[in-house]
Formats: C-alpha cells, sequence, structure tokens
C-alpha cells in the first residue's frame, strides 16, 4: 500500500512539474463592471469532470442535503459549539501554513487560540480565545502555501464526494498523508490511545455536513440561478482560492472569505 502511495505521489508531481510550476498561475479576469471575475485555469478532462460533478450533485440531493437539514434542527448552540470545535481542530494545519507563508503573527495568535480554546473552551466548543482579543484569523492549508511558493494551480478537476480542487490543491492535501496535519497524525497515522481514524473521519464528515448546512439556501439560490451549475461551481472555487492564497479581504462573487461559509444567497 506504501508503495502504491508512494508511486501515486511521483506520479502527480510529476504532472504538477508540467502543468502547475513555471509561472502559469491562474489570472483573476474581470470583467467589464470591475466587479465579477474568473479564473483562467485549464479545465483539461471537462467532460470526466462534468460526470463526476453530476455524480457529486446526486449524492448530495439524497445523502448531504437531508444530513444537512436534519442537523439545522439541533439548537444553535450545539451547532455553534460543533462550528467552533471543527474550527479549533483545523489550527493545526493552519498554524504550520502560517509558519511557511513568513505569517508569524498570525502563526502566534492561532497557536494561542489553539492552547486557550482547546483547554478554556473544553476542546474548542466556546471560543474563548475570543473574548481575550484574539479573533479567528483566516485558514491556511499546504494548497496555499504551494501558490505563496509560485506554483501555479495545473489543471482544475472535480472529485467524487470531495468536489472542486487542482493538482496544487491536491498535492497540498498530500501534506496530510506525510505529517503535515497533526489531527490526522494523532488519529490515523499513529496507534494512540485515546483517538482513533473513526474521529479522523467523523469530524471530516461533520465538517462537510456543518457547512452544508450552513448554505442550504444559498446553494440552492446558485442551482436555480445558474444556466450551467457546474461552471458556476468551477468559477467560484477558482476565484475563491485564488484570493485566499493572496489574502485579498473581498467576498468571492457570491461567497465570503471563510472557506465557502455563509454564501450569500441574493
Amino acid at each position: 500500500m506504501n508503495k502504491l502511495i508512494t508511486a501515486l505521489t511521483i506520479l502527480i508531481f510529476s504532472f504538477i512539474n508540467t502543468h502547475a510550476i513555471g509561472g502559469d498561475d491562474g489570472k483573476l479576469k474581470v470583467n467589464g463592471n470591475g466587479n465579477n471575475g474568473y479564473i483562467e485555469v485549464k479545465d483539461c478532462f471537462e467532460k470526466v469532470n462534468r460526470g463526476i460533478f453530476s455524480f457529486n450533485q446526486v449524492l448530495d440531493k439524497v445523502i448531504f442535503k437531508p444530513l444537512a437539514k436534519g442537523y439545522r434542527m439541533f439548537p444553535q448552540p450545539i451547532r455553534s459549539g460543533t462550528s467552533n470545535a471543527l474550527s479549533n481542530i483545523s489550527n493545526v494545519v493552519t498554524v504550520p501554513n502560517n509558519i511557511l507563508q513568513g505569517q508569524f503573527k498570525d502563526a502566534g495568535v492561532n497557536t494561542a487560540r489553539f492552547a486557550i480554546n482547546t483547554t478554556l473552551g473544553i476542546g474548542g466548543i466556546f471560543d474563548v480565545a475570543s473574548y481575550y482579543g484574539l479573533k479567528k484569523r483566516d485558514r491556511e492549508d499546504y494548497g496555499q502555501t504551494l501558490g505563496v511558493w509560485g506554483a501555479g494551480p495545473g489543471c482544475y478537476f472535480v472529485l467524487p464526494i470531495l468536489g472542486p480542487t487542482t493538482v496544487r490543491d491536491s498535492i497540498g492535501s498530500l501534506a496530510n498523508m506525510y505529517g503535515g496535519d497533526a489531527w490526522y497524525n494523532v488519529t490515523v497515522a499513529n496507534d494512540t490511545q485515546y483517538f482513533s481514524e473513526a474521529d479522523y473521519y467523523a469530524s471530516r464528515v461533520l465538517s462537510g455536513i456543518d457547512f452544508r448546512a450552513k448554505n442550504l439556501e444559498s446553494f440552492d439560490s446558485l442551482e436555480n440561478n445558474s444556466v450551467d451549475l457546474y461552471a458556476s461551481v468551477r468559477s467560484l472555487y477558482l476565484q475563491d482560492r485564488y484570493r485566499k492564497i493572496r489574502n485579498i479581504d473581498k467576498t468571492t462573487e457570491t461567497l465570503s472569505d471563510d472557506d465557502w461559509e455563509e454564501l450569500d444567497s441574493q
């Protein structure tokens, strides 16, 4: 299994070397009114991507949307506490990437937030750190770090269940398998006394449900108002990644700048 993963990693790195590195960073092009733009990134596998996108849409309607509706039935304090805990866990990836990107102040703030919220905030359920003036910072990941370092996005593609990504962002995700995610390390990679693989995968699934629940109406609006839903989602994803990499403090069209959360349904 390890040999298979290694071979796959080498193959993908060869691919990113050909298609993603070398200055071909997706340019943000702005239309005539200067407000809405799109990212010029190659959709190398569009026919396959559209098929996988349709498959994901079916899964969403059958599984994830009903789960999100059920999740919304929980009282707001429970949902807020869940979101806070999931956000707290994400700091184990954000902090290393703050450091890799030279964002040392943010790394210090996020480290302090993680320590305070994990202890006084009971595992991050309560955002105690904000009461001490340590406000939440933007999430960072290894895909963003590669972008900051100059790696281009490479081809856009869609993964089953996981959704839109690029070659660069996929390479960034692989970093989790090689020690880049402390939460992954203590749950999946290592046999620890207090956590198991189920804890990691449960947190990932719950993150998806929490996100979907926050955006039920907004996704419905996007679907109802899009001539080509696939193209709309692709454009929004690429704009979101472009602005995150460049730390542009601006809402991405109908999206906020917090990992696709709180979509505006206008």
